[in-house]
């Protein structure tokens, strides 16, 4: 048995993007539709949220402080402190009907994000990278619904997800360039109830994910390790059906924080899950690793 607790209810829409702040220990995750971007104080118990000017798809903490942004169509800086808004760049102009969403840091401090069909009716989503300099470059292309970035302790694997069609893929990163080859298929997950969502990876190389029931067919769903190669190790049923994404954290980097979504639901479905739009904290007995900044 894991132990699960609710630690905050900001009733989200979309909760999403859980990410550890060991200067702070604080937790930051954000609302994709609100939009939100909220902190939870490990020691106090304490939640702040603020606003962003557009509805986000993901983001990272920066190095200099404030945040970096996957916007619905740009790449963005972002400040808690005055309100800060610095575009940096739209990565496709040349996809109208596209939109940024997960992304996380690779541990030399590039920012990936992919992103999707707003009407999720072609492969028309792109995988990109953000540098430290700025610079923008497409890595990969033809992708559903672009998920599940996540990065090995020694930065020479990434992990992404094509939620759409539950398939996780690893690619050989180079550390050096930021170049990907070798994509592969980690895991098939299609007989799986939910799709792969967000994901992480702890201290002894598995990798965590979320499973995102899409469908609402029941009113619970789990959480993911898998092994390195690609096996499932536990899956552990969380109290709602739309977990979105996990990060390890607390003072040990010892909790696993789960992100949940109430996304479409019926006042039926949250009665049934009280949970749902609120963080998670589980003990799975295993450590995390401690989230990577963008050097930019």
């Amino acid at each position: 048995m894991t132990d699960i607790e609710l630690v905050v209810h900001t009733n989200d829409v979309l909760g999403e993007v859980p990410i550890w702040c060991p200067r702070e220990q604080a937790l930051y995750w954000m609302d994709g539709f609100k939009p939100a971007l909220h902190r939870l104080d490990g020691a106090t118990g304490a939640v702040r949220s603020w606003t962003p000017p557009e509805k986000l798809g993901s983001f990272a903490l920066r190095e200099q402080g404030g945040f970096v942004i996957a916007a619905r169509k740009q790449f963005a800086l972002f400040s808690t402190d005055d309100g800060g808004y610095q575009p940096i760049g739209n990565p496709e102009p040349d996809g109208p009907d596209n939109f940024l969403n997960d992304g996380r840091c690779d541990r030399q401090g590039r920012f990936w994000a992919g992103s999707l069909s707003r009407m999720i009716d072609a492969p028309t989503g792109r995988l990109h990278r953000l540098d430290a300099d700025h610079s923008i470059h497409t890595m990969d292309q033809d992708i559903w619904v672009s998920n599940g970035v996540a990065f090995s302790a020694d930065g020479r694997t990434m992990y992404f997800s094509d939620s759409h069609i539950k398939q996780i893929y690893c690619y050989e990163l180079d550390r050096a360039t930021g170049g990907l080859s070798n994509k592969r298929v980690f895991a098939d997950a299609s007989e799986r109830v939910g799709i792969p969502d967000g994901a992480t990876v702890d201290a002894e190389g598995m990798l965590w994910h979320a499973e995102f029931d899409f469908q609402m067919t029941r009113d619970s769903s789990y959480v993911v390790r898998r092994d390195p190669n690609g096996r499932i190790e536990r899956a552990i049923e969380v109290p709602v059906s739309r977990p979105t994404s996990c990060m390890f954290g607390g003072e040990n980097l010892d909790i696993l924080y789960v992100t949940t979504a109430s996304f479409r639901m019926t006042e039926a479905q949250r009665a049934a899950q009280p949970y749902a739009g609120g963080v998670l904290a589980l003990d799975v007995g295993v450590k995390g690793l401690p989230e990577p900044r963008f050097a930019g």
